[in-house]
């Protein structure tokens, strides 16, 4: 699992029979700072999601890649290389919390 920062959403109106009616989101992967393991710094790249929980933008979420994406609810036969599986609370590093969604 890695956590994502949902940057937006991508529509598209024709694809495979088995994606019709999913949420798709495009999400920005946050790595903890290794500089400073007291803040997130943003992944370099981006990656398109199946919304399984109903994350919408700007917050921090779970998700999963590759064959791990298949096991979500429903998606067994679909092709989809990641998944949205939770939205978070918070987030503790080192026994400091550096992500809190209520703040």
């Amino acid at each position: 699992m890695f956590l994502a920062r949902v940057e937006g959403s991508v529509v598209a109106t024709k694809k495979d029979p088995s994606m019709s009616g999913r949420k798709l989101l495009l999400l920005r992967p946050q790595l903890v700072d290794d500089k400073d393991p007291g803040k997130f710094r943003p992944g370099a790249n981006t990656i398109i999601a199946v919304d399984s929980v109903g994350a919408g933008i700007g917050e921090l979420v779970l998700f999963c890649q590759g064959s791990s994406a298949r096991l979500a609810p429903n998606l067994k036969e679909a092709p989809v290389d990641a998944v949205i599986i939770g939205i978070v609370d918070t987030v503790d590093v080192l026994g400091k919390e550096i992500y809190n969604a209520r703040t």
